[in-house]
């Protein structure tokens, strides 16, 4: 009987240690990265993107969001894996421009077609001539921790077949 006491004890304290790791587990469906630096250089690094373009032919992938947001903290994850960026490389000059909470480089989406950042991440598609390719769909990206990792690879990957 004291035995039965003893491993029910241990089992009872080891119940908070079991929830916390279960629940880890089911809310990290996607990993996280917070790639958002400085927002007053966003011009620049998007200047140098469409120049790295306009010689190699790819694509320039603008993410309008922030290391707030954990849509765009998830979208930035997915892109930090090896099936990502081995996909993004070889298509895309990428490029993270900090919006702060939808305040900041708002010029930077109007000199691209878009009316403003209604979400985060808002995530811009532009040709090797810096020309808008999804301006309705840009917008969209704002849930994008709830996608599932072969949709948002699908999405780019098949962006760049369209060339």
């Amino acid at each position: 009987m004291r035995r039965a006491l003893v491993v029910l004890a241990v089992a009872v304290a080891a119940l908070p240690l079991a929830a916390s790791a279960g629940t880890q587990t089911a809310s990290a469906k996607h990993p996280e990265a917070r790639p958002f630096g400085d927002p007053k250089r966003a011009a620049q690094h998007v200047d140098a993107a469409l120049a790295r373009a306009a010689t190699n032919g790819r694509r320039v992938l603008i993410v309008f969001g922030g290391n707030w947001c954990h849509d765009s903290r998830a979208l930035a994850g997915w892109f930090a894996t090896p099936r990502f960026q081995a996909m993004l490389a070889a298509n895309y000059e990428l490029v993270w421009v900090d919006v702060g909470r939808k305040t900041k480089n708002l010029d930077l989406a109007r000199r691209f077609g878009l009316d403003g950042i209604a979400g985060t991440p808002t995530v811009l598609v532009l040709d090797a001539d810096g020309k808008p390719r999804n301006l309705s769909d840009a917008p969209t990206w704002r849930n994008a921790a709830t996608r599932s990792e072969d949709s948002i690879y699908d999405s780019f990957a098949m962006a760049t077949l369209t060339r």
